[in-house]
Formats: C-alpha cells, sequence, structure tokens
C-alpha cells in the first residue's frame, strides 16, 4: 500500500532510456515515489524484471503476443496485466496514479498521453512529437483540465527552470542549444556514407536509437522548436537554436530587458526527469557535479542547415504549422525505422522527409481525426519512397 505523502506515477515507455532513468530517481526516493503503472512495447522481459522490482498496480504489454509471457511471470503477485494499444488508454484513464512520465517514443504516445490530459492528471512530458503532431489540440485540452504538463527534455526543462519566478515577465525569446550530434561540422560528401552504428554513437548523452538518430540529423532540434512552441505560448521567431557542443548550457530564455538566464549541468537526463516528477521541490541527490576547473571552454556556433536539411525543414513546419509538423513526423519515423535496418542512407533520411512534407495534403486547422490521417498519409507514403 502506498503511503499518502508518495506521488503515485505511471511511467508510459519503462523500458526505454528515460524511463529506466525515471525508475533509478524512484528508487532513490522510495518515501517521495511509487511506480503504479509501468508500460513497454515490446520488451515483455524488462517489463516483468521491473514489476517483480518495483510491484506497481498495473503493467501493460503493447505486444498482444506477448501477454500469455507476462501474465504467466507475473502469477503470483498482485499485479494487474493488460495489453495491446487499447489498453495503454485505459490504463491513462485508470485513477490509481498522480502523474504520467510520457516517454513512449514517437506519435504511440499521443493517445494515452491526450488520455491522461483529459483526466487531469499531472504530465511530465518526454515524448515531444506529442505536441509536434498535435500541440494545440493537446495543450487546449490542458487548459480546460487544469492540467500542469512539465516538460522533461533537457532543453524544455532548462527553459522551465529559468522561467520559474519569472511567470509575469514575457520572453524575448528562447535559445535551444544543441550538440550538433557527432557529425557536427561534417559535409555532405562525408555524410552520404555513414551507417547506423556511427550514427547511434553520441558524443554526450545516452539515448534511446529514435533519439539518437534525430539527434545525429538535427531533427531532434527542429521536434524540440515545435514543442517549445506550444509548451511556451511561443511565435516561431522567437525561438533560436545554437550548436554548443558541450552540452553544459541545456537552453537559455532572454527576456525583455536584454536578460539572459541559462540552466547548466552536466548532460544527465535523471535531472530533469527527477526535477519534473517532484516539482516544485529540488531533491537532493548523488549525481556527478560539474565543476567549471575542469570544464575549459563553452563554446557555440550556427546551425548547418544545408548540410542537415531536416532542421530546415522543422523550421519550415514551424512556420507554416496546421498539419505540416504531424506529416514531418511522421515521415521522419518511417525513416529512422528504416535507417536503423540500413534500408536507406543517413541523407535520404532528409529526401525522404522533405518529399512527404510536399506531398501529403496540407490542411491549415486540422481536427484531431486529421491529424490520426495525415499520420496515417505521411507514413503511407514515406514506406512506398523507401518500398517497405
Amino acid at each position: 500500500m502506498t503511503d499518502s505523502t508518495q506521488k503515485r506515477i505511471a511511467i508510459f515507455g519503462s523500458t526505454g532510456s528515460i524511463g529506466t532513468q525515471a525508475l533509478d530517481v524512484i528508487k532513490a526516493n522510495p518515501d517521495k515515489f511509487s511506480a503504479e503503472i509501468l508500460t513497454a512495447q515490446t520488451n515483455a522481459e524488462l517489463l516483468i524484471a521491473q514489476a517483480k522490482a518495483f510491484d506497481p498496480n498495473v503493467v501493460v504489454i503493447g505486444d498482444d503476443t506477448k501477454y500469455a509471457m507476462v501474465k504467466e511471470a507475473l502469477a503470483d503477485t498482485q499485479v494487474k496485466v493488460f495489453a495491446g494499444e487499447q489498453a495503454l488508454v485505459e490504463a491513462a484513464a485508470m485513477d490509481c496514479y498522480d502523474m504520467m512520465l510520457a516517454s513512449i517514443v514517437g506519435y504511440a504516445g499521443l493517445k494515452p498521453t491526450l488520455k491522461a490530459v483529459e483526466m487531469g492528471k499531472a504530465i511530465g512530458l518526454a515524448n515531444k512529437e506529442t505536441l509536434v503532431v498535435a500541440g494545440d489540440i493537446v495543450m487546449q485540452k490542458a487548459a480546460q483540465n487544469k492540467t500542469p504538463i512539465l516538460p522533461v527534455d533537457s532543453e524544455h526543462s532548462a527553459i522551465f527552470q529559468c522561467l520559474v519566478g519569472e511567470m509575469r515577465n514575457p520572453i524575448e525569446r528562447i535559445i535551444l542549444t544543441a550538440s550538433g550530434g557527432p557529425f557536427r561540422g561534417k559535409k555532405p560528401n562525408f555524410l552520404v556514407n555513414v551507417k547506423r552504428d556511427h550514427a547511434l554513437q553520441h558524443p554526450n548523452w545516452s539515448m534511446g536509437a529514435k533519439i539518437t538518430i534525430d539527434s545525429a540529423t538535427l531533427m531532434n532540434k527542429g521536434l524540440e522548436m515545435i514543442e517549445a512552441k506550444w509548451l511556451f505560448g511561443l511565435k516561431p521567431s522567437q525561438i533560436e537554436v545554437v550548436i554548443h557542443p558541450q552540452s553544459i548550457i541545456h537552453s537559455m530564455v532572454q527576456f525583455e530587458d536584454g536578460s539572459m538566464k541559462a540552466q547548466m549541468g552536466l548532460p544527465d537526463m535523471k535531472l530533469p526527469i527527477q526535477y519534473a516528477m517532484a516539482f516544485p521541490e529540488r531533491i537532493k541527490n548523488d549525481f556527478p557535479r560539474l565543476d567549471f576547473r575542469r570544464c575549459e571552454q563553452l563554446t557555440f556556433e550556427e546551425p548547418d542547415l544545408r548540410t542537415f536539411r531536416n532542421l530546415a525543414l522543422a523550421i519550415e513546419a514551424l512556420q507554416k504549422g496546421g498539419n505540416l509538423p504531424c506529416i514531418m513526423n511522421a515521415a521522419n519515423e518511417i525513416a529512422v525505422w528504416a535507417f536503423l535496418r540500413n534500408r536507406i542512407g543517413f541523407l535520404d533520411m532528409m529526401a525522404v522527409v522533405e518529399q512527404a512534407m510536399q506531398k501529403v495534403s496540407f490542411i491549415e486547422k486540422p481536427t484531431l481525426d486529421d491529424y490520426f490521417e495525415s499520420d496515417a498519409a505521411a507514413r503511407e507514403f514515406a514506406a512506398s519512397l523507401i518500398h517497405l
């Protein structure tokens, strides 16, 4: 039985990079947090191990074919086991948790997150695609239901932390920092030959495969620009990106008086995860600390939009709005999937996204159903280009 002072956390995507680190935070602070719902798409083995370690109320395995295995493994526990895509949405509608950590990768996270928003549950948002695909609808529902959405992405957490105490002071602009990924400074003649294993080696952050590839193409930063627009109510012209290879400054906010705030620290996702889960408190921890005496320099440069065209495409989607970010995201998910299976080259990913954005019908003011249809149409078109 959970203690009433504990915050009950539902981790949607508990076997991924964010989910496993969130469980580390819960394990380190058992008086403050409990894990009530854990979900995974296919990694049944790890989900079972997590359920045995954290004794949640409910687990959901997205892949129906693994239901029997999970059910059997947890037969001698009190844990309730469900399976399938619809079960994710049903779990989000349950009342046994206080906060959802939305860390399912990609578009798949949208429906459960929307359901939690409708339920008025606090959201720790690690899934940027939810706001990229349908940011207007998600934020509108959050406002109607008075649902707090707390960013878990390191960049958006940085901006959020810079804004504490500044709520009445208008933002002039925000600057999202990007490490530049493993191919910073490289030109297309080099990138033509890049293979998946090379692209998966990020210089600063340890992340899942999808986000690591997005970081290598700078699509990740484009998704973050669109997410920032919705999270902080900004115009596209107020959002900038700067390459900062050391990943010490996680992002910056400039106010109308020209003053700038930056949030800094070592690249460690546990910090923004813990900050979102414990907000408004800061919890003492033993994470490694930044030592400026060992940090010889912090450097900044312009992103290369001609080589890393995904960022330019994302800026176009940000400015044009409508269903274009949804189309871009869907095509990118297919392109990354194909690249990770060595079906297409590194630069082909950008070409797939660009063609989908040109060919799939643009809708200026989409409904939620329009978003679902645009997502499906863009995936189908991208898959046809790759001959999947």
